[in-house]
C-alpha cells in the first residue's frame, strides 16, 4: 500500500505530533508498505529527501511558539505526490498541509484520513483575548475541518467524546499512539544516571521526580513545582524539555527557594532521553491538556510509576493503585508520592505493572490499528465507486 502522512512539523522537531508521526511512518514501513511524508521545511527552501517533501515556510512564531506556516503554492510536490497515486491520505495537522493533503486525496480519489492531536480549547490564550469566545472558535473550527475527512483518528477516548460534544459527524477511531518500546528499559541506578544527577547537580542519594516535556503554559508545570514536597529532603524535581514558560518557571523556584531541590535540563536529544527516565523513582504530570501521552508511556515502558493530575484521557493509561496514581489535589499528591517513595514492595510492584502496561502501546500495534482503519475505508471507498459505476 502507497501511504501518504501530511504534517506542519516533522523532524527535528520534539514534540508529541512528530513522535507519533515518526513511529507511525517507522511501524508502517516495517509492516512492509510505502510511505512518503509531506510537511514544512525550516527554511525557506523547497526540496525531497528521505522519502520526505519539505516545503517553504515562514516563522509562525508570533502565534503559537515553534510554529510555521508554508509560503509556496509547492506546484512541484503535489504533482510528484499525484503522480505518485497514494491508496490513502493521512493528515496529522489542520493548518498549511492539511489543504493539501485534500487536494492530494481527491486529484487521486483516496481516502483522507485525519488525526486529531491538539486540544485547541487549551490553548485558547495564544488566539483569542476572551476564553470563552476561544472555545466556540476552536469548536467551529474543528468541526469544520474534520468535515472534509473520511474518516478520524483521536488517540484517546476523552478526545473522541469531545469531538462528538462538537457535533463531529465522521466515523471515529480510537487509536492510542505508539513508540518504539525497545528504545526504553526499566529504570536503575546504574553509572550514567549517577553521571547525569552529578551533572545537573541533583544529589547522588537523592530520589528524582521527573518531567518530560514542553514548558508551556498549558501544560500547568508551575503546578508541580508548587506541588513540591519542600520538607522531603531526600527529594528533587527534574523538568526535562523547554519551551516559552521556561523563564517564569525559573523565578517561580528562585521565589519559592527551591534552587537546589528543582532542576531544569532543558530540550534534549531524543535518543538519549531514555537516559533521564532511568534517573527516576517517580514520573509525574499536572497536564490536563494531553491528547496522547506520549511521554507517560515512555515513563511506563521505563519501569516508572506515574503520578499524574486526574485527566479522563488518561484513564485507560494510568489505573490507581496499578501502575501509578491520579491525583486529584495537593494532599491527595503529596499522599501517592509518599507511599510510592517510602514502600520499596509497592515502588517494585508498580513498577512491574508499569512495564506490563506499555507493552500495549508498541509502534507495531498502532501502526496495525491504523491500517486496519485505511483498509476499510479503501474498500469502501472502490464499493462506493462500483456503486456509481
Amino acid at each position: 500500500m502507497k501511504i501518504l502522512i501530511t504534517s506542519d512539523v516533522y523532524k527535528p522537531t520534539v514534540n508529541g505530533v512528530v513522535t507519533s508521526l515518526v513511529n507511525l511512518q517507522k511501524g508502517l514501513t516495517e509492516l512492509g508498505h510505502e510511505v512518503r511524508v509531506l510537511t514544512l521545511s525550516e527554511s525557506h527552501t523547497t526540496y525531497y529527501e528521505n522519502d520526505v517533501w519539505y516545503l517553504s515556510s515562514l516563522n509562525s512564531g508570533n502565534i503559537y511558539p515553534g510554529t510555521r506556516v508554508r509560503d509556496t503554492l509547492a506546484r512541484k510536490p503535489m504533482k510528484d505526490l499525484i503522480n505518485w497515486k497514494p491508496d490513502v491520505v493521512h493528515s496529522q495537522s489542520e493548518f498549511s498541509t492539511f489543504t493539501l493533503a485534500k487536494h492530494i486525496a481527491n486529484a487521486v480519489g483516496a481516502p483522507l484520513v485525519h488525526t486529531y492531536h491538539t486540544l485547541y480549547e487549551d490553548y485558547t490564550t495564544y488566539f483569542s483575548p476572551n476564553e470563552k469566545m476561544g472555545r466556540i472558535v476552536a469548536q467551529l473550527f474543528t468541526r469544520r475541518i474534520l468535515s472534509k475527512t473520511d474518516a478520524v483518528i483521536a488517540p484517546t477516548s476523552k478526545i473522541e467524546r469531545l469531538l462528538l460534544s462538537y457535533g463531529v459527524e465522521k466515523q471515529i477511531a480510537v487509536i492510542p499512539s505508539g513508540i518504539d518500546l525497545s528504545r526504553f528499559t526499566p529504570a536503575k541506578e546504574n553509572n550514567e544516571s549517577l553521571s547525569l544527577k552529578a551533572k545537573f547537580g541533583i544529589p547522588s542519594t537523592s530520589k528524582v521526580i521527573v518531567f518530560v516535556g514542553r514548558l508551556a503554559k498549558e501544560k500547568n508545570i508551575d503546578e508541580l513545582i508548587r506541588n513540591f514536597p519542600v520538607a522531603k529532603e531526600n527529594l528533587s524535581l527534574l523538568l526535562v524539555g523547554d519551551g516559552p514558560e521556561r523563564e517564569d518557571l525559573e523565578q517561580l523556584v528562585n521565589s519559592l527557594h527551591l534552587q537546589k531541590r528543582v532542576f531544569f535540563a532543558g530540550m534534549q536529544d531524543p535518543k538519549t532521553i531514555a537516559s533521564f527516565y532511568q534517573m527516576g523513582s517517580v514520573f509525574s504530570s499536572a497536564s490536563t491538556s494531553e491528547t496522547q501521552g506520549l511521554t507517560y508511556v515512555e515513563a511506563l515502558a521505563s519501569g516508572l510509576p506515574v503520578l499524574c493530575r486526574a485527566d479522563d484521557c488518561l484513564d485507560d493509561l494510568v489505573q490507581d493503585g496499578i501502575n501509578g496514581w491520579q491525583y486529584h489535589s495537593q494532599s491527595e499528591y503529596h499522599e501517592y508520592l509518599d507511599r510510592i517513595c517510602n514502600d520499596e514492595e509497592l515502588r517494585s510492584r508498580l513498577a512491574t505493572q508499569a512495564l506490563s502496561t506499555s507493552k500495549r502501546y508498541d509502534r507495531i500495534i498502532f501502526a496495525q490499528s491504523v491500517l486496519d482503519v485505511y483498509k476499510q475505508l479503501i474498500t469502501d471507498f472502490r464499493q462506493i465507486g462500483r456503486a456509481s459505476a
